[in-house]
């Protein structure tokens, strides 16, 4: 990845972590290898003092963190009350709103879609951990798509957490050891540096996918890229090499120029749970346009 895009990766990253990017619902998915706690503290980091009303939504935490303006234990209550209580918080006070619901998992598939619309808006953010290696409870509605799907589709900004482990552990025997509860020896789970995987979907409908490893303690961000990841991409280029006299490949430059396009003839959408994206088309003084053929409208 050239040193342009790096940059661009860590200031978005920098941008949704203080809340300065247009995005109403950003989504952690962790795991018991790595929570969503550390993330959260660069949240706190770098918001600026008393900028946002953080409404802290409790299904696991017993101890209001001090940062939280307001706490509300979800222990015995109901969805629609959990939602009643936010917005009655967020009517109390003035300015932005940051909502932290440390669990997703405790609100049912066929409520979520409902429970975050009805919670985001144009001066609040809600922030949502969703544990991925939870079991999932038998739904009534068995037909009904997962609650990770539909959080994942609905999503803006969606982190995958991954712990940093030596070479001699891969993935599949870290996964394996996990679920058994068999947590290998010096490995570095939960800690304060982790990778993340920063999927940051634009008002214009394309998605954004870096790779990006977080040191909490410094507060510092950094591309991270396996080395499989660079084998594919090298792989890719030289399949395309010399099979016509015309080039194929693309460079760093036009790489970072494709990512930037808006798509087009999109509306942009201002809010969660607007209808979908609409079709924009603006005449030009050289369209030939009859008024009073009814199928000429375009709309």
């Amino acid at each position: 990845m050239s040193a342009t895009a790096s940059q661009n990766a860590t200031v978005l990253l920098t941008r949704l972590l203080s809340l300065k990017e247009g995005s109403s619902f950003h989504l952690i998915l962790d795991s018991l290898t790595q929570s969503a706690y550390y993330l959260i503290e660069e949240y706190i980091h770098r918001l600026a003092p008393n900028s946002h009303n953080i409404i802290y939504v409790s299904f696991e935490t017993i101890n209001r963190p001090d940062y939280a303006s307001e706490f509300v234990d979800c222990s015995s209550i109901s969805s629609q009350q959990i939602i009643e209580k936010i917005l009655a918080l967020k009517g109390a006070s003035n300015g932005k709103t940051l909502v932290i619901v440390d669990s997703l998992n405790y609100i049912p598939s066929y409520e979520i879609s409902s429970f975050v619309a009805k919670l985001v808006g144009p001066t609040t953010t809600l922030l949502g951990v969703y544990h991925t290696q939870t079991p999932v409870p038998i739904s009534k509605y068995p037909n009904y798509p997962p609650t990770m799907t539909l959080l994942t589709y609905i999503a803006s900004t969606i982190y995958e957490l991954y712990p940093i482990t030596p070479d001699s552990i891969d993935d599949e025997h870290l996964e394996d050891a996990v679920s058994k509860l068999n947590f290998p020896i010096n490995s570095k789970l939960n800690d304060q540096t982790f990778h993340v995987v920063l999927t940051y979907r634009r008002k214009s409908g394309r998605s954004l996918i870096y790779k990006l490893r977080i040191n909490g303690r410094t507060h510092e961000y950094e591309i991270w890229k396996d080395l499989q990841d660079v084998e594919t991409v090298e792989e890719d280029e030289s399949l395309l090499r010399d099979l016509t006299t015309f080039n194929l490949t693309t460079s760093s430059k036009q790489k970072l120029a494709r990512e930037q396009v808006e798509l087009p003839y999109m509306q942009a959408q201002e809010s969660l749970g607007a209808a979908g994206g609409a079709i924009v088309y603006e005449f030009e003084k050289d369209d030939d346009y009859d008024e009073e053929d009814p199928y000429e409208d375009p709309f």
